[in-house]
């Protein structure tokens, strides 16, 4: 799957062909297969096809065309609920209702959700992740019923795509890369990391959409502010109360 990896591009456009179900099924197997803690699998995959119910979740990620467009919609949840159920009914006392085990069962359903993706796209298949999942968790959780100790923490569309999408760039390797231990970042170092996204066609076609002077000031007062941040942040950390996560 190295091409995948390399040619992956989020795709915003489908067409309203469905995903045969032989696929669909391949698809979701590839994400059972994903590495997991304690090859528990604290994760589940809520697959909702019905128009009717991917049109009660598109205001959850906020009216996303591609939400309704695309005939598949998978909702990836961090789930201790399966596991505690078989613990207790073979007479183990489970202790998975705190914040570790979130963490556990959050990066189990993230790393199923990318297996997903790579087989999705290996069948010629477009997909995007809705990272809305988390700003609105609250309203999913009722509105796929989901039981306590089972919340969101992403989503994803899967669909033939209507159109190709260019590849966006990445930051260079050693932007990211840290060998043997951290190495903090210098004034240069950051301005040599962003150079060539900031020296982009795109980032100034944005720049004069905006009317602002840097790529930075973009994302911190137009894409991600503040408030919003702040606002999702409390949300979140209350529907994970909610879901019964922080009992301990």
């Amino acid at each position: 799957m190295i091409r995948e990896i390399k040619e992956h591009r989020s795709v915003r456009s489908y067409k309203a062909d469905p995903v045969p179900e032989q696929i669909l099924t391949e698809i979701l197997a590839a994400g059972t297969r994903a590495s997991n803690t304690g090859n528990m699998q604290l994760y589940s995959m809520v697959v909702t096809r019905d128009r009717d119910l991917r049109e009660r979740l598109a205001p959850c990620h906020f009216n996303q065309p591609c939400v309704t467009q695309a005939p598949v919609l998978i909702t990836f949840c961090a789930d201790i609920n399966r596991f505690s159920a078989w613990c207790r009914q073979r007479g183990a006392e489970p202790v998975y209702d705190n914040f570790a085990w979130f963490f556990n069962a959050a990066t189990d359903a993230l790393l199923a959700s990318q297996n997903v993706a790579l087989e999705a796209e290996a069948h010629g298949l477009g997909i995007c992740y809705l990272g809305t999942a988390i700003y609105t968790a609250a309203q999913i959780c009722r509105i796929l019923q989901l039981p306590s100790g089972v919340i969101p923490v992403t989503a994803m569309v899967i669909g033939y795509p209507d159109g190709e999408p260019p590849l966006t760039d990445r930051l260079p390797l050693d932007g990211v890369v840290h060998y043997e231990t951290y190495h903090d970042y210098s004034l240069q170092d950051i301005d040599l990391i962003w150079a060539s996204k900031e020296a982009s066609e795109e980032t100034r076609q944005l720049l004069e959409a905006n009317g602002l002077p840097n790529l930075a000031r973009i994302f911190t007062e137009r894409r991600y502010k503040a408030e919003d941040n702040l606002s999702i942040s409390r949300s979140y950390l209350e529907c994970i109360r909610e879901q019964g996560f922080f009992n301990q």
